[in-house]
This record gives structure tokens, sequence and C-alpha cells, in this order.
């Protein structure tokens, strides 16, 4: 299980737009693109990318959440496991 986290940042225009991303050094990337005024809506534990993007998408409401790719049902490397 790995954490991630869930932000919300205003856009131009008014824009309400979301992000999903890893909690610790594999997120950081991610983290950077927000405006210094995001801000952290939620953390939560999931084993793989499908699974996080079911709770991402049940947090904000949208519709189930489907992929093609087979790799989004694996867990998550241990190695990833061990650095967050």
């Amino acid at each position: 299980m790995l954490v991630h986290e869930i932000w919300e940042a205003v856009g131009e225009g008014g824009m309400v737009l979301h992000t999903c991303c890893l909690a610790g050094p594999r997120g950081q990337e991610c983290r950077r693109t927000l405006p210094r005024t995001a801000r952290l809506l939620k953390t939560f534990e999931a084993g793989s990318h499908f699974e996080a993007l079911t709770i991402y998408n049940r947090f904000l409401g949208r519709e189930r959440y489907t992929t093609q790719q087979p790799w989004d049902f694996e867990p998550y490397p241990e190695e990833w496991v061990r650095e967050q």
C-alpha cells in the first residue's frame, strides 16, 4: 500500500483543478507543478494504480474509473513501498 494525496487548486478563470499524486519522494515532481495556493484535500492508501484512481474518482463524485491497461491492476512495486 502507498499513500496518495488529492490536491485542489484554482486555475485561470476560477476553474477548480484536482490532482492525485503519490505522497513522499515519488510525488515530488507532481507537487512542484501545483500553485502555492493549492491545498491538500485528502490522503489515502491504495495498493495499485487502479485502486488509487477508483478512490480518487469516488472522492470527487466522478464516474467509475476504467482502464484497458493490465499494469493498472498490478500491485505497486515493493521498492516504492520501501521508499515511501
